[in-house]
């Protein structure tokens, strides 16, 4: 059973020792916003939000993100605006890779870049 995006929420604030209501003030939500997120009573909130909560919990966005299906908006202005980058997404989701073929592909993209 996967594990779904408030529950993976609730572990990253208890390992970070942040209460409901601190991180609700921190992030300017409702303090039971959060709490109706964590126990799945709503869908995860905007990527800009969760971009937030990862900040005051001092943590990479990227897999609560993944988990709510969300893409952080400069990311969506990069892509949006570049159709070979919107082929290459698709290309990449057809292929299904592993993660250290996504490691293998970010090490070959910095090199380009050099």
């Amino acid at each position: 059973m996967s594990t779904t995006f408030g529950q993976t929420l609730r572990k990253f604030r208890h390992a970070k020792n942040v209460s409901q209501r601190e991180l609700a003030e921190r992030t300017e939500v409702d303090f039971s916003y959060i709490s109706k997120i964590e126990n799945d009573r709503l869908p995860p909130p905007a990527a800009d939000t969760i971009v937030k909560i990862c900040e005051v919990l001092e943590i990479s966005a990227g897999q609560l993100l993944v988990l709510a299906g969300k893409v952080p908006t400069e990311v969506k202005e990069a892509i949006g605006s570049s159709e070979a980058a919107i082929q290459f997404i698709r290309d990449a989701q057809a292929m299904k890779l592993t993660e250290d073929e996504w490691q293998k592909l970010n090490k070959q993209l910095k090199r380009l870049r050099r």
